[in-house]
């Protein structure tokens, strides 16, 4: 059974290794139709993919490229920027140039139908799923979901905690999951993710009233200044001269009231991220299942009441 991952995942693995080894296994791949992955090298002035294959170069000819290429849905700059990166494929054709050297005729927009309607098609709201990162946006975090198919993550689907760009939770390249939101009628698959982050309370159990933690500034307002402790829980420190969100932060946290869904904090320093102070980690899941119903980010007793109801009336 095929595995559609996001692309990047397989171009490393023993199999595909051994795949692009020899003219045999080429041959082998082409008679089964498996899908490989290569790195295009060479987006060619008729934008063909040039795509190294080990042992020689293949081609995607322009409308191969992928879904939407032929009808012009999709524009040709999802075909330069695979330029120095991995492609997935199937050999269509093993044809020889003028000069006898083999030069496979390559598909990736048939491996994209495949994996459309061999996983994508199946999708149901709730559901979870790895992907890629691919670019980041003002307004979200596009991913890859399998093959090179995007999917967009809205930018106040990503945390709890707001932020103000998500280059502030992401990195192009990381690999993340996230949880089908919903899917239109062109099948175009929207996505969440801070629904895998924990619950307030899940989240909130990490700290002790009296101790002194660190923080990310996320906002400062007249009122107070919003400081994050875990991409799922902010809180509210006293208001302080020369503090700017981006900061890191060290705060006291003064008091956590579940009821009201509140950290109160107080502020010792804030300073410029600098070495290692600013590194990105990766996301700490709370839910490592396949499929969610609903997820309720309010304790028991709290008189506000967030929550996601993964509803096929979203379809």
């Amino acid at each position: 059974m095929t595995c559609y991952k996001p692309e990047g995942l397989l171009i490393d693995t023993p199999y595909n290794r051994a795949m692009l080894r020899s003219t045999a296994a080429l041959q082998e791949a082409f008679v089964t139709q498996r899908v490989l992955e290569g790195r295009a090298v060479v987006c060619d002035s008729e934008h063909n993919l040039i795509v190294d294959l080990g042992c020689c170069r293949g081609i995607i000819p322009r409308v191969e490229c992928a879904v939407g290429i032929e009808e012009g849905t999709t524009r040709d700059i999802a075909i330069i920027s695979r330029v120095n990166k991995p492609v997935c494929f199937i050999i269509t054709e093993l044809r020889r140039g003028a000069d006898g050297a083999l030069c496979p005729i390559l598909s990736r927009r048939r491996v994209q139908e495949m994996c459309q309607h061999g996983r994508l098609d199946g999708l149901r709201c709730g559901d979870v799923v790895d992907c890629r990162v691919t670019h980041l946006e003002p307004f979200g975090c596009f991913v890859d979901i399998g093959c090179g198919i995007s999917s967009l993550i809205p930018i106040d689907c990503i945390s709890v905690s707001r932020i103000s760009h998500p280059s502030d939770r992401f990195r192009v390249g990381q690999d993340i999951r996230a949880v089908v939101k919903s899917v239109d009628a062109d099948g175009r698959i929207s996505l969440t993710h801070k629904e895998l982050l924990g619950t307030w309370e899940e989240n909130a159990m990490r700290f002790t009233c009296g101790a002194t933690v660190a923080g990310i500034v996320r906002s400062v307002e007249d009122y107070g200044i919003f400081v994050e402790l875990t991409p799922n829980l902010a809180g509210l420190a006293e208001p302080k001269e020369n503090v700017f969100p981006g900061q890191q932060a060290s705060v006291y946290i003064k008091n956590l009231i579940p009821e009201k869904m509140k950290v109160k904090l107080i502020i010792v320093d804030a300073f410029d991220a600098s070495g290692s102070c600013g590194t990105q980690i990766m996301p700490e899941y709370f839910f490592h299942g396949g499929h969610l119903d609903m997820w309720r980010y309010s304790p028991p007793g709290s008189r506000r009441v967030i929550e996601t109801i993964f509803s096929e009336e979203e379809f």
